[in-house]
């Protein structure tokens, strides 16, 4: 093979797999099943089929053939996405974990920060991961690993919903019942509620419903339930980054609100309550005024 047709198949091989990343991106679109890897194999396999009827010369079947639809198709990754959700479906895991990418803060006594013109790497990243304590237990050495010098928080929480399926009810009740609860909503910017995303539909009508707050966080990377792990990807088709709603109010009135959660994530979404101490300054300057 000569030095031309060697370069042609590395540059169109490269051509492909730019063509192969943006059909994945574009069929996937945040779901959980594999349906953007079945589209580019099941089209490459056709193509290949096309070409081998056209009986086309050595070169140019070399350069049609391995170096574009080669590159095109991901039969390596069709496997991987198979042995991904065989073993997700045999061992349990935890309920879900969204990354969020920080601006400014503190750690260890340094200051980390965004600038403008930078690669950004030294920001601060809160990662939040909900599931069960042997769980959770079973992967902090990991993360220790993993991460530098990272400050790692334990809290009790209450998985109330997840995917549809009701847990458990926001009363305040049990171990750790208190005047004031924190609800954390997690879902996907792919959701929607009435061609809107479920986040916006969540803070608009608690908003109505006369809630204290309520702040939706956008995430760069994370996963729950047997959803797949999805965030933002370079030449990316929309955004379909996760998404967390903090809710923060008394515990009669989130018992009140729960009902519009309940209904917004009536199919997707990860639901946990838990009892906080709140600082309610306008109430104490009401008492303070008395």
């Amino acid at each position: 093979m000569s030095i031309l047709l060697w370069t042609a198949v590395v540059l169109i091989g490269g051509a492909g797999s730019v063509l192969r990343f943006l059909a994945d991106g574009a069929v996937q679109g945040g779901r959980d099943y594999p349906l953007g890897t079945l589209a580019v194999n099941v089209s490459g396999a056709v193509i290949l089929g096309l070409l081998t009827g056209l009986a086309l010369g050595h070169d140019a079947a070399l350069l049609a053939g391995t170096a574009v639809v080669g590159s095109y198709t991901t039969f390596s990754t069709w496997m991987l996405e198979t042995q991904r959700l065989t073993e997700e479906r045999q061992h349990g895991k935890a309920d879900g974990a969204t990354a969020l990418l920080g601006v400014d803060g503190t750690a260890h006594g340094r200051r980390q920060r965004a600038a403008f013109f930078s690669r950004n790497a030294e920001v601060p990243m809160m990662i939040i991961a909900v599931g069960a304590g042997e769980q959770i237990g079973r992967v902090l050495p990991e993360l220790g690993a993993l991460l530098r010098r990272p400050l790692l928080t334990l809290e009790r929480v209450r998985v109330c919903k997840r995917d549809g399926r009701s847990l458990a009810l926001p009363d305040g009740t049990g171990p750790g019942g208190g005047p004031w609860q924190k609800l954390m909503v997690y879902t996907s910017e792919t959701v929607r509620h009435q061609g809107q995303p479920v986040h916006r539909a969540i803070v608009r009508r608690l908003r109505s419903a006369g809630l204290s707050g309520a702040t939706t966080l956008r995430g760069i990377w994370g996963f729950h339930g047997d959803h797949a792990p999805h965030g933002d990807r370079l030449l990316q088709l929309g955004r379909h980054v996760p998404t967390v709603t903090i809710v923060i109010d008394t515990t009669e009135r989130i018992a009140g609100a729960y009902g519009i959660i309940d209904e917004l994530t009536s199919e997707r979404g990860l639901v946990t309550c838990e009892t906080i101490s709140c600082l309610d300054e306008a109430g104490l300057r009401a008492q303070a005024r008395r």
